[in-house]
């Protein structure tokens, strides 16, 4: 009889010690199939709590649960684990137990102290926040954090953190198909053809490549010519030239303001600020923490509408807290917005660090830069055509940009303040044509 717990010799690791095991890669590997095995192994051979957790769980049937249920039988230990509605527990005390990790607070978390093993599923999707609410909750003494990825993008946190950076104590362990002894024949053709017909698809999917920009993305192809030129990199503030503002609007919501300066055909963004819940008060204050000499403020056309519970416009409550000059960006459809970012990306230099002052996180533009990398159409599965833009997270960064690519052409350095003998800043390599 051919013994049934079978493992790919990638996967060897798993039953080694250390603090992380990562199995990150392409589609059809064997990843989770071989991590819901071997905790079902060790599981068996002495008692283990273990966390199961995904980013998002609504409800038991967005975990893990059934894959694990299925190798129970596949293992034939039928006999020594009993599936409960939303638990797993063995004969010799041993349980499996699951949970969302989006909605979980330091509070919530507390119960799962205990826990032997963590297991984080479709990772791809695990964000900062979450990860830092559980790695220091997984504190019991030889405990382990799993997690099982598909690649996705390579700004995504989890590539980040076991890929780019990787814990000293790290199992990181890539695999692809090729890594599978198990892999499907039923996919085989399918994967030829995806290589043959689309290669950069097939480098993501098949072979885990991570990608620099979201699939479908709006910008695709501005945004992966504006890395690979290089104008994704730090920007100072050049104190010789005033700092412009364009505002994306929104109350409680995203509001969005982008902090921008112009050398000659240049168009540098220096800062990003995402401002949800803040009152315009609250920005200017914020503004006036700020070493800049200022120039001219840009609100979308609603910045000229008035406010029900203020009485006053946006544009009004500025000018009344001391802003200057505030102008409108003349309303613009926005599939010809798209049009005049695209004619706009290739002159755009984006600030990609990251900095805090006093009060709030201010971004350099690394923020930006995923907004625009993630920015997509919505694709309806009734009709599969891509339609408008989809409205999430990332629009209102894309928002804005929108609204400067309106404007671009009218912003001007006449108010400057500064003395004029000072050259302006520009990285001695850079390949801006001015």
């Amino acid at each position: 009889m051919t013994d049934p717990v079978r493992f790919p010799p990638k996967l060897a690791p798993l039953f080694r010690p250390a603090r992380h095991k990562s199995l990150w890669g392409g589609r059809d590997a064997g990843r989770s199939w071989g991590a819901s095995r071997a905790l079902l192994v060790q599981g068996a051979a002495k008692p283990l709590r273990i966390l199961c957790s995904r980013e998002v769980q609504n409800t038991i049937a967005d975990s893990v649960h059934r894959l694990l249920c299925d190798q129970i039988e596949l293992l034939w230990l039928s006999s020594f684990y009993t599936p409960y509605d939303a638990s797993i527990s063995g004969r010799n005390g041993t349980e499996f137990i699951y949970t969302g990790l989006r909605n979980l607070d330091a509070n919530k978390i507390k119960s799962y102290e205990g826990v032997d093993i963590s297991w984080t599923e479709e990772a791809e999707n695990l964000t900062k926040r979450s990860y830092n609410i559980l790695e220091p909750t997984i504190r019991k003494p030889g405990s382990e954090i799993w997690s099982t990825w598909n690649a996705q993008m390579d700004s995504d946190f989890i590539y980040r953190h076991y890929v780019v950076d990787p814990p000293d104590d790290a199992a990181v362990i890539h695999m692809t198909w090729r890594d599978n002894p198990w892999a499907s024949s039923v996919l085989q053709s399918g994967r030829e053809r995806m290589r043959l017909t689309d290669f950069e698809e097939y480098e993501n999917i098949w072979e885990g490549k991570a990608r620099s920009v979201v699939a479908g993305a709006i910008y695709a192809k501005e945004m992966r010519a504006l890395i690979e030129g290089r104008r994704a990199r730090p920007m100072p503030y050049d104190p010789t030239l005033p700092v412009h503002t364009i505002w994306d609007l929104g109350w409680n919501d995203a509001m969005v303001i982008l902090f921008v300066q112009r050398i000659v055909s240049a168009v540098m963004v220096i800062g990003y600020l995402e401002a949800s819940g803040k009152t315009y008060a609250d920005c200017v204050a914020e503004f006036n923490t700020l070493p800049y000499v200022w120039g001219t403020d840009y609100l979308p056309h609603d910045g000229a509408q008035t406010r029900p519970d203020t009485g006053k416009s946006p544009k009004e409550l500025l000018q009344k807290l001391g802003r200057k000059k505030v102008v409108i960006i003349p309303q613009l459809d926005v599939e010809h917005g798209i049009k005049a970012v695209r004619m706009m990306l290739p002159r755009l230099y984006i600030d990609n660090s990251t900095f805090e002052n006093t009060t709030w996180e201010f971004d350099g533009g690394a923020r930006l830069l995923e907004c625009l990398k993630r920015y997509k159409r919505a694709i309806p599965k009734a009709t599969g055509e891509p339609g408008g833009p989809v409205h999430d997270e990332y629009s209102h960064g894309a928002d804005a940009v929108r609204g400067l690519a309106t404007i671009v052409d009218q912003i001007r350095n006449d108010d400057r303040k500064t003395a004029q003998s000072v050259a302006p800043y520009f990285p001695h390599d850079s390949a801006v044509g001015l």
